[in-house]
């Protein structure tokens, strides 16, 4: 199996990398694209509700708690004192599509676009300091950069530009 193309949208806290990962996931299934994402979090995260099956599982111990219906499937997995895995490991438990867009994971090298916000946590600029950065998206004007600068809210460019980066051809409309 070939690798899958994978992207990357960093940025610092309120920077806007949720907003456009959700539009550009909207954006490349619209264009028949079959698109996989990857969010990483700086904190502790439960997809679980407390009392629910699932959730009582894994409190007596399960290593690996799987839900399924008609409609999705959830894994979770327990990581009990290990160390969190490395993103080629969760990169490898996808399901085959056309594109993984990466939120997060600012410092692997892959290729990203970096997302700016004049409302964001830290405004220190990623790109000067990472080599895979090809892109920024900002909602305000960049002009200390020879990277090519998008709007945040223009969707289709920044799509295209993707596109054309990780050579994803044709759309399938």
């Amino acid at each position: 199996m070939t690798a899958p193309k994978i992207f990357g949208i960093a940025g610092w806290k309120n920077s806007g990398k949720t907003g456009l990962a959700v539009r550009l996931v909207t954006e490349f299934t619209r264009r028949g694209y079959k698109i996989s994402t990857i969010k990483h979090a700086h904190h502790d995260f439960d997809i679980d509700k407390v009392g629910a099956d699932s959730y009582r599982h894994r409190q007596a111990g399960a290593h690996e708690v799987t839900i399924v219906s008609g409609t999705r499937y959830a894994i979770m997995h327990e990581l009990s004192g290990a160390p969190e895995p490395e993103f080629k490991e969760i990169l490898a438990r996808l399901a085959p599509c056309d594109l993984v867009l990466i939120e997060g994971y600012k410092r692997e090298p892959i290729p990203k676009i970096e997302a700016r916000r004049l409302e964001a946590t830290n405004r220190e600029p990623l790109a000067p300091s990472d080599p895979h950065i090809c892109a920024i998206a900002a909602d305000h004007a960049v002009t200390d950069t020879a990277l090519p600068v998008f709007d945040l809210d223009d969707t289709g460019a920044i799509a295209d530009f993707i596109a054309d980066i990780v050579g994803l051809g044709q759309a399938r409309l």
